[in-house]
């Protein structure tokens, strides 16, 4: 299976929190085996990883509810392959922000490179549940990417449910070969 590349710089999406405006990352999801780290924000990106992760620890303990540096943070733990604080810092975003999809998609993917697929699952389906009717058009990558793993891990155990999961993956992207050849596997 395909590792997911996660490009944090694609989409920014703004929350509103207590009287300001935050913004924090959305990623995009694109299958690439040679990569399976992100890219980070600017920010992170022009210091070195471990000053750049201390610096936002910093913002963070002086004001923790900064999600666009928790945010930061998290995807810098993820730049680290640091994906124990990676997945504590998604964590604790869904904590604060319950209904925001994208920290859901980002433990999963944290999770899953962690190899933790059990928690993987969860988490992707936690953001499946999570999105909402009017950002499906912009998560529509990230949805099959979803869906296709849990057909992938359900192929053995429930291949009725994998067959519904994959159909999902492909009717977000009609193009993913390797759910192509998965839908093909698990119908014949």
């Amino acid at each position: 299976m395909k590792m997911n590349r996660m490009n944090s710089k694609n989409l920014l999406l703004g929350l509103m929190l207590t009287g300001g405006a935050f913004f924090a990352q959305a990623q995009n999801t694109q299958t690439d085996t040679a990569a399976a780290a992100t890219n980070t924000t600017a920010a992170v990106q022009q210091t070195p990883a471990g000053s750049g992760i201390d610096d936002l620890k910093k913002k963070i303990e002086a004001n923790p509810k900064d999600m666009e540096s928790m945010a930061k943070l998290a995807t810098a733990y993820q730049d680290a392959s640091d994906w124990t604080n990676a997945i504590d810092t998604w964590k604790k975003i869904s904590a604060i922000l319950p209904d925001w999809a994208p920290s859901y998609y980002s433990q999963a993917y944290a999770y899953q490179s962690a190899k933790d697929d059990a928690n993987a699952k969860i988490a992707y389906e936690k953001y499946i549940a999570t999105v909402k009717p009017g950002e499906v058009e912009q998560n529509k990558k990230n949805l099959a990417y979803a869906y296709f793993y849990l057909a992938f891990t359900e192929q053995q155990s429930n291949k009725d449910k994998a067959k519904e999961h994959i159909a999902k993956s492909l009717q977000y992207d009609p193009s993913n070969q390797d759910a192509l050849k998965l839908s093909k596997a698990l119908n014949s």
